[in-house]
């Protein structure tokens, strides 16, 4: 189990990196929550991994709680996600200044839809990241872009 806060900034993708050197993995994820709540409870099957994850806070800095779950635990509270859920693609990768990006291409009802979040030990380090030309517009405050709002509404109605 993992518990503490995160500290992560999130971004538009102006355009695809080379990912020769990344990792996939395919992530289905739902909410147990709506996006009315003042807390977020996720499902998630990351490849073969099951995990619940408590979020709470919006924007740079949030709390987070993880913990791994059996396959039957995770099959049990699925269909309460329905009407709730993300399909993707994560590619784990390191940036040039040596920080780690995760860059989530989404499939179904949000494709083409591709954005990236880089995470930081502390709000100092996150103010002072200067992202590469390829990301694109920064929507870590942007609430239509946290993966519970996607799931919930769909990709922003301006089509950014």
């Amino acid at each position: 189990m993992s518990t503490g806060t995160e500290v992560e900034r999130k971004f538009l993708v102006a355009s695809l990196p080379d990912l020769g050197q990344a990792r996939a993995v395919q992530i289905r994820q739902g909410y147990l929550t709506s996006k009315q709540d003042t807390v977020e409870i996720r499902l998630r099957q990351k490849g073969d991994t099951y995990l619940t994850t408590l979020k709470k806070g919006a924007g740079l800095e949030r709390i987070e709680c993880e913990a791994e779950i059996s396959q039957d635990h995770f099959d049990l509270f699925w269909p309460a996600t329905e009407g709730r859920r993300v399909e993707k693609t994560r590619w784990t990768g390191t940036l040039e200044s040596g920080s780690v990006f995760e860059l989530d291409i989404f499939d179904g009802r949000l494709a083409p839809l591709t954005l990236v979040e880089v995470e930081f030990d502390n709000v100092a380090g996150a103010a002072a990241f200067q992202p590469p030309p390829w990301f694109g517009r920064d929507v870590t405050d942007d609430a239509r872009y946290s993966n519970a709002s996607l799931a919930a509404a769909g990709p922003p109605a301006d089509g950014e």
